[in-house]
């Protein structure tokens, strides 16, 4: 039996998302994250089963014909999803359980009758994303340039999102803050810890 509420916090690539679920699950200390499942690379620093489940594209077909996914999706060259057992297991364990899929995902679990809590980060504007994807280097022109096309895209189709909130930039506290807020007035009898030096 879930016990467990599905939050989903949503952004385009380098709208903070990740970030974000980090300093909130300092702050709900029976809250975990939802480990999605996709065939994209590791990342350096990237643990296997910690930041996401990463299988090749033969096997997430194979996994998609056998049933295995709430929702997924092909992004940016990629394939993400959410695994029915890993959510039914998080929920089953924790209060609050984290996930940072995309806008297409968040529409497959509404489909698919999961109820979540949901927040959308919005940019100040595309060009302060720009910047941010700059920052993270590692990304040639074209691919920032797609990846701001599917960001226009994202925020367009994010309007019925429970929630959207502008995660300014060099502003994370703040924006969580509120994000908290939200939550525990969703969720008033989820623990809490004080937030007082957790955030960097």
């Amino acid at each position: 039996m879930s016990k467990g509420q599905l939050v989903i916090i949503s952004s385009p690539s380098g709208g903070g998302k990740d970030s974000v679920i980090n300093a909130l699950l300092k702050i709900f200390p029976t809250a975990a994250r939802l480990i999605t499942t996709t065939t994209r690379p590791p990342r350096p620093g990237n643990v296997n089963g910690v930041d996401y489940y990463f299988i090749s594209e033969e096997e997430f077909k194979n996994k998609v014909k056998n049933g295995d996914f709430l929702e997924h999706n092909f992004y940016a060259g990629n394939y993400y999803g959410a695994q029915k057992k890993h959510l039914e297991e998080s929920l089953a364990n924790h209060d609050i359980v984290f996930t940072q899929i995309e806008v297409n995902g968040k529409h497959g679990l509404d489909r698919n009758g999961v109820k979540n809590l949901s927040i959308f980060l919005l940019p100040e504007n595309l060009e302060i994303l720009r910047q941010r994807i700059e920052r993270r280097g590692g990304i040639t022109a074209e691919v920032i340039a797609k990846r701001l096309a599917i960001a226009e895209e994202e925020i367009t189709a994010s309007t019925d999102y429970d929630y959207r909130i502008v995660n300014e930039d060099g502003k994370m506290e703040e924006t969580v803050d509120n994000i908290a807020k939200i939550i525990k007035t969703s969720l008033p009898t989820v623990p809490t810890i004080d937030k007082k030096a957790i955030i960097s």
